[in-house]
């Protein structure tokens, strides 16, 4: 009997717990990546036990219940939950996320005891992990919080973003961690020899960027750093606009773009004509396009969203009879549920959390246009989904622009996590990223997922630099997630067909 297998239920879930619990620090801000090696190297040495559900799910209660810690204070601060309440948040998460990696674990277990080969869970860890990833980000609406792919943005495997996306390249890191956990056994040593030799060619090997050569253009990204519990604060709202004005009016004559954050308009701009006048004049003053983050209501059907605005000075009237409706404006598609909307099937939530609001989704295509550039918009949680930028492209977007208010965060790890979502999406799709935020993290992101320019976390600040359009289009971007699913397909077939018989379980 292995070691593993002797191993009690209790000593199994404490050991994955705590290698669970150690893969937010592989992230941003931390970027430990050896611990998410270490750690997912040693799920793959203790699912080989008689349990490897119960081990798993320790595995990702510790993953996403533990290090989704944060989300307590930010549900209570913000979201009206009583801390009795607040408290059961990131357990519920763990609860619920906790279910990935345990279905994962039991399932490659089970198709590699049947195939009997010992090379069957080498190749089935990696390739399956690329199938969990992708239901993370799809079932119950989808959580794609900490992708194992955004592991190789600190590598120079990142290139493989451009091919695979963040879904695909799980593969990596999974595939070095199972190839160390197999050293130790004589049958699989050769095998997880080869596997360590493909990794090595990933990092070194990785395809070139592509440069992008059109006119470079410049940007003032405003981070206004706003308190949480001012923004939305009538008494604090003259004091919050004229603040956002005095940033701009600073870089105006320097760049070709401002880009306010998410929601800088905490109010809907339909139902207050003297502040929309006032905005305009200001803006108008600039003769510059500005990109804000604001709400939005539609009169004909009562409903609202929240999104980004185009204003363009030569396309404005700075009279009493402008109407807002004028500006380009695009929706967030993807809300966070229980924080943008209850779902219909959950109504007693909202005896719960009376402050969560009640967005709806836009269907829009994301573009807002000027000139010759076609801004893809993305509102905060979305940029977290790989499909949301792929449809912006797809939809003309020549350059992606993100805006978000991570204030709700405080200075948790979780602003920095949903940063390198921002990273992902830059390479993924081969465009740059104009990330602003309320509190940061603020940054020009080129293509290749390098941070251009930037400021500190938490401060008051106008970031500027140079972006280019681009209408590259990655391998990525043509074919999504397809190749990777064929490929786990074939893999999947092959192992269930061509098994050692004599072995199977």
């Amino acid at each position: 009997m292995t070691l593993q297998r002797s191993l009690s239920r209790p000593s199994l879930m404490f050991l994955a717990l705590l290698c669970g619990a150690a893969m937010p620090f592989a992230f941003a801000p931390y970027h430990h990546i050896w611990l998410a090696i270490l750690s997912l190297a040693g799920l793959t040495w203790l699912i080989q036990s008689k349990h490897p559900f119960i081990t798993g799910y320790s595995f990702g209660f510790g993953w996403f219940g533990l290090g989704a810690w944060w989300l307590a204070p930010t549900v209570h601060d913000y979201g009206g939950l009583p801390w009795a309440a607040a408290i059961l948040v990131p357990i519920l998460m763990g609860l619920i996320m906790g279910l990935f990696p345990a279905i994962w674990a039991w399932s490659c277990m089970k198709i590699s005891r049947f195939n009997g080969k010992p090379y069957a869970l080498l190749l089935l860890l990696p390739c399956s992990a690329i199938i969990m990833e992708w239901l993370r980000g799809h079932v119950f609406t989808g959580l794609p919080w900490t992708t194992l792919g955004n592991l190789v943005l600190d590598s120079s495997a990142s290139a493989w973003l451009s091919v695979f996306g963040a879904y695909g390249m799980a593969f990596l890191p999974v595939l070095l961690a199972a190839s160390l956990a197999f050293l130790w056994k004589k049958e699989q040593r050769q095998f997880a020899s080869l596997a360590i030799i493909v990794c090595a060619a990933f990092i070194f090997f990785a395809p070139a960027i592509a440069h992008v050569e059109t006119p470079e253009s410049r940007v003032a990204l405003i981070q206004p750093n706003i308190p949480q519990d001012q923004k939305w604060d009538n008494q604090f709202l003259q004091q919050s606009m004229q603040h956002l004005v005095k940033l701009s009016e600073k870089e105006a004559s320097n760049v070709d773009l401002i880009i306010w954050p998410e929601a800088a308009i905490p109010f809907y701009l339909e139902r207050n004509p003297n502040w929309n006048r006032w905005l305009q004049e200001q803006m108008s003053s600039w003769k510059k396009p500005v990109l804000f983050g604001g709400l939005k209501l539609f009169s004909n059907t009562g409903a609202s969203q929240n999104g980004l605005y185009l204003f363009e000075p030569h396309n404005s009237e700075t009279t009493s009879n402008a109407k807002p409706g004028s500006k380009q404006f695009a929706g967030k598609h993807h809300l966070v549920p229980f924080g943008e909307y209850i779902p219909s099937w959950l109504p007693w939530l909202r005896k719960i959390g009376p402050d969560i609001a009640d967005f709806q989704p836009a269907s829009d295509n994301g573009i807002l246009a000027t000139g010759t550039t076609q801004f893809g918009s993305l509102i905060c949680y979305e940029s977290l989904f790989p499909e949301q930028a792929r449809q912006r492209v797809q939809a003309g977007a020549n350059v992606l622009v993100v805006v978000t208010n991570d204030a709700w965060y405080g200075h948790s790890p979780a602003a920095w996590q949903h940063f390198q979502a921002s990273q992902a999406r830059a390479v993924e799709t081969g465009r740059y990223v104009l990330r602003a935020g309320n509190t940061g993290v603020s940054a020009i992101i080129a293509p290749d997922g390098r941070i251009t320019s930037t400021t500190p976390w938490w401060t008051s600040a106008v970031i500027t630099g140079t972006y280019h359009t681009s209408s590259m289009i990655t391998f990525y971007q043509t074919w999504g997630n397809i190749p990777a699913f064929i490929l786990f397909g074939i893999l999947l077939i092959w192992l269930l067909l061509f098994r050692k018989r004599s072995d199977c379980i």
